[in-house]
């Protein structure tokens, strides 16, 4: 999957020169916690986050008129140095570039211009999806060898049982030796798979069903 696929392309953006009282309006209005800052012809010039905005406002102890902190321009306070992405970026190497610098969001370049952004939500409700951790069914997870092929030969057990997966993945085990599949399976009793699995000598992790899987 594609970050064009899932990005936001109805942005909400200010220019270098709104306020940070506009900001905070802005935020409240569209219930977001982050702007990308825009020059003309959607050039990205920066971004603020509420954080950004919750260092710049004036705190309630501080003496004098403190509403002209929050006439200042949003080029007073917003990032410059903005880790970007492009739309046809995979997602799993975005979700990467989250986990690695530690952000919320990524706006989403494409000719130089500003033409989508990805957020924390955006990802967690893409992974959702394709775990189908959404869908009504049931989690198996399988322990094999770590060779090829074993991904073919387990699936083949589903497949005899007439049994339809949701998605798969894949997990290194404690032992290198070894690897964990995960499966969604659409079905709510997996009793019947579960003993065929046991059968054909896997090692069933989950549901551990005593009598039946190791």
């Amino acid at each position: 999957m594609i970050v064009e696929q899932i990005m936001k392309k109805d942005i909400v953006k200010l220019t270098p020169e709104a306020t940070i009282a506009k900001a905070i309006e802005t935020m409240a209005e569209h219930h977001i916690r982050h702007i990308p800052i825009v020059t003309g012809n959607d050039r990205l010039a920066g971004i603020v986050t509420d954080r950004d905005i919750k260092d710049a406002s004036p705190s309630i102890f501080q003496p004098g008129d403190s509403k002209e902190e929050l006439k200042k321009p949003l080029k007073s306070i917003m990032k410059t140095d903005v880790i970007t992405g492009h739309p046809l970026d995979f997602v799993e190497e975005i979700s990467s570039i989250f986990y690695e610098h530690k952000i919320a969001c990524l706006p989403i370049i494409k000719h130089g211009k500003l033409v989508g952004i990805i957020t924390e939500t955006d990802l967690l409700h893409t992974f959702v999806q394709l775990t189908g951790a959404n869908q009504p069914g049931s989690q198996i997870e399988v322990k094999v060898p770590n060779v090829a092929g074993m991904l073919s030969e387990v699936t083949d057990v589903f497949r005899k049982n007439k049994v339809n997966i949701a998605s798969v993945l894949v997990y290194p085990d404690s032992d290198e030796r070894f690897k964990v599949l995960v499966f969604r399976v659409q079905t709510m009793n997996p009793t019947r798979l579960i003993t065929e699995l046991d059968k054909e000598g896997y090692m069933v992790l989950w549901p551990n069903i005593p009598g039946i899987s190791s």
